[in-house]
């Protein structure tokens, strides 16, 4: 890896999305919006934002970033640049974290968003500091990214790196301990989403929510982070080329 060609890759991919209004809306504006939509859904039934606002506030941006970071970087393979690129001295992992860090910085300009209008104009009730909320809904989409990095190498087409939502998406969402409490599922159910790291992601804003702190916190974050580091080591060595 050289930090050089790296951050060089960061910054044609921001300048890339600086020409893309379409992406940046729906990288910084949507999960926002997905996120009022659903306030203003129980704008009258006291206590349910409150209730599921946190877990919400971590799935949008983790869905978002998966569906953009596989998306574009398909597209890089399936019009030859990523081929062309690599007849170049850039690296493999320096074309993914290349990739990750520009993403990156959206993830911290979406928290940013996400977490504002969440608190200040949706009401959303959060009896911890707000910095570790945004903190745990920037590690939550970065968490997207990487796995939208790892999964634009099995793809061909986009609608096939859509198609990966059901498989590796739908699963965390429905086992993350949005519907149910995870420690109130049947113990195969409860062993499969301690495996999956969406559900460490939800415990984590739950946590910042219900302002318990300490290890509580930190140990969900921790797990997610290390997620979303083992997708990014393994990008690089599943990532080909050209798709034929």
């Amino acid at each position: 890896m050289n930090p050089r060609r790296m951050f060089a890759t960061a910054g044609r991919v921001l300048t890339q999305l600086r020409h893309d209004p379409r992406s940046i809306a729906l990288m910084v504006v949507a999960p926002s919006l997905l996120v009022g939509l659903f306030a203003w859904l129980f704008t009258d039934t006291k206590g349910v934002f409150d209730t599921f606002g946190g877990a919400i506030l971590g799935l949008f941006p983790f869905i978002v970033m998966f569906l953009v970071s596989s998306i574009t970087t398909l597209r890089e393979r399936r019009s030859g640049t990523l081929e062309r690129l690599m007849t170049t001295p850039l690296g493999k992992a320096d074309f993914v974290l290349g990739y990750a860090l520009a993403f990156g910085l959206m993830a911290v300009l979406q928290a940013v968003v996400t977490v504002a209008f969440a608190v200040y104009v949706c009401g959303l009730t959060v009896d911890g500091p707000l910095w570790q909320l945004g903190l745990v809904a920037v590690v939550d989409a970065l968490l997207g990214t990487s796995l939208g990095l790892l999964a634009s190498a099995f793809a061909q087409t986009e609608f096939q790196a859509v198609q990966f939502m059901p498989v590796l998406v739908f699963p965390q969402i429905i086992l993350g301990g949005l519907f149910m409490p995870r420690d109130k599922m049947p113990d195969v159910l409860y062993t499969i989403s301690d495996w999956l790291p969406l559900s460490h992601a939800i415990d984590a804003i739950q946590a910042v929510t219900a302002g318990t702190g300490d290890w509580d916190l930190w140990r969900p974050v921790l797990i997610v982070a290390g997620f979303a580091v083992a997708f990014l080591v393994l990008a690089p060595l599943t990532l080909r080329r050209r798709t034929s």
